[in-house]
C-alpha cells in the first residue's frame, strides 16, 4: 500500500459530535474583520447547511450547487482551522456559481467547538492536532457519496480545494481517492510534525497521488518554505506525477482569506482564475 495504510482504515471513537450545525458568521479566531469580505449571493443557487451521514452520526456541512437538475461536478471544499464559517460558505457559493455542487464537511466537528474557540494556538493544539487523518479521509469519502446520493453530483467528475490545514488535506486526499480527477491546494503545509494519528506529510505522499494538483502559494509565507513546496512538485514529477505550482511574490499565508488582513486581492484573484481554469483542463 506504499505507506498508506493509515489513511486506508479508518477507526472511529465514537465519542460523538462535539458541534451538532455550522457557526453562524466568521471565525471568533480572528484579530479584526477586513472591510473587503467578499459576499456572493445564493440567487439561483441551493444553498445551506446540510447532515452528512458519517460512520458514526450525522455530521454538519454546507452545500452549495445550481438550481436545476445537473448532474454537476463535485468540489468537495475542505476548511481552514477555523471551522466552515461564512468565508468556507461563501467559497461554496462562488463555485456553485459556475457551475459546481461544492460541500464543506465540517472536519473537526467532533473534536471541538470552534464557533467558541477564539485563539489559533488552542485550535491547533487541542482540536486540529487531535484530529486524525483517517477521520479526515473517512468523512470526505462520506460527503463525496452524499453529494453524489442527494445533490446530484457527477461522481465522475470530482475534485477538491482546500485551503491552509485544507492545503495539506488535499496533498493526502490526492494520495487516497484513486478517482479524483484534481486538487487545488492553497497554502497547505508540506511538512509539520508525525504523529500517530497524523502520520504522514503532504511531502510524504508527494509522489503518491492520483491526480493532478495545482499549489497556489505565497513567498512571503514564514512558515512555508518556497524550497519546501518546490521539493514536494519534484518529487511527485519524479514519480509521474503533475504538480503545477504559482508562487506569488508578495503574498503570505491566507492571501485569499479576504476578511483577514492577510489577503491580498490580486494574488488572491488571479489564483481562483487560475484554480477555476485548472479544473477545466482536468475535466471538472
Amino acid at each position: 500500500m506504499n505507506g498508506l495504510e493509515g489513511l486506508l482504515a479508518p477507526p472511529f471513537s465514537r465519542r460523538g459530535f462535539v458541534m451538532t450545525s455550522l457557526m453562524t458568521g466568521l471565525t471568533l479566531a480572528t484579530t479584526s474583520v477586513e472591510a473587503q469580505v467578499i459576499h456572493t449571493d445564493a440567487a439561483g443557487l441551493v444553498a445551506g447547511e446540510v447532515r452528512i451521514p458519517a460512520a458514526d452520526g450525522p455530521m454538519p456541512g454546507y452545500r452549495a450547487m445550481p438550481e436545476g437538475q445537473g448532474p454537476f461536478p463535485v468540489i468537495l471544499v475542505i476548511e481552514e482551522i477555523f471551522g466552515v464559517h461564512d468565508y468556507i460558505k461563501d467559497i461554496c457559493r462562488r463555485l456553485a456559481k459556475v457551475g459546481y455542487c461544492a460541500v464543506a464537511p465540517e472536519l473537526y466537528a467532533r473534536q471541538g467547538d470552534l464557533s467558541t474557540m477564539t485563539d489559533a494556538k488552542v485550535i491547533v493544539r487541542d482540536v486540529i492536532s487531535k484530529t486524525p487523518d483517517t477521520q479526515w479521509m473517512a468523512d470526505l469519502d462520506a460527503a463525496v457519496a452524499w453529494a453524489v446520493s442527494n445533490s446530484n453530483g457527477d461522481a465522475s467528475r470530482l475534485a477538491t480545494m482546500g485551503w491552509c490545514r485544507g492545503g495539506r488535506g488535499v496533498w493526502l486526499y490526492a494520495a487516497h481517492r484513486r478517482d479524483l480527477k484534481a486538487g487545488v491546494a492553497w497554502y497547505g503545509a508540506m511538512g509539520g510534525e508525525r504523529t500517530s494519528i497524523q502520520p504522514r506529510t503532504a511531502d510524504d505522499v508527494a509522489g503518491e497521488i492520483n491526480a493532478p494538483l495545482l499549489g497556489l502559494y505565497g513567498a512571503a509565507d514564514t512558515g512555508i518554505p518556497v524550497a519546501a513546496i518546490e521539493a514536494a512538485r519534484d518529487k511527485a514529477r519524479a514519480a509521474g506525477k503533475s504538480v503545477e505550482l504559482v508562487v506569488y511574490p508578495d503574498a503570505p499565508h491566507g492571501f485569499h482569506a479576504d476578511y483577514r488582513p492577510s489577503y491580498r486581492r490580486e494574488a488572491a484573484e488571479n489564483g481562483w482564475t487560475r484554480a477555476l481554469a485548472f479544473l477545466k483542463t482536468q475535466g471538472v
